[in-house]
């Protein structure tokens, strides 16, 4: 059973950068997809990108995309998001979630009920 552990969160001001780690125990992270989701109070769960588990193929919200990068070290058991130019709406609680595929006929799995194994968070606070 492969465990998920997040860190890197913190405070950081608006424009700044960030970098997540979800480091995997128990079984090699290489076979799975993995996806990061954040939730910020009052607000459900949404997602932010998936990586195959290869690391080629990439898939992120709008929201994110071209301030966030997904990466993965299958060698060290680890994915990892850069975050960058941030801003006071990425403030949440991140979570990275491990999924057996990528997703299905080329679609990524965006859906947080779509992973099987899940971190328990890491919390980001962006200031303005």
């Amino acid at each position: 059973q492969v465990q998920l552990v997040e860190s890197g969160g913190g405070l950081v001001q608006a424009g700044g950068s960030l970098r997540l780690s979800c480091a995997a125990s128990g079984r090699t992270l290489s076979s799975y997809a993995v996806g990061w989701f954040r939730q910020a109070p009052g607000n459900e769960r949404e997602f932010v990108v998936t990586i195959s588990r290869t690391g080629i193929r990439t898939h992120y919200a709008d929201s994110v995309k071209d301030r966030f990068t997904i990466s993965r070290d299958n060698a060290k058991n680890t994915v990892y998001l850069q975050m960058n130019s941030m801003k006071p709406e990425d403030t949440a609680i991140y979570y990275c979630a491990a999924a057996g595929q990528y997703g299905t006929s080329g679609t990524p799995r965006i859906r947080w009920g779509e992973y099987e194994l899940w971190g328990r968070g890491t919390q980001v606070t962006v200031s303005s």
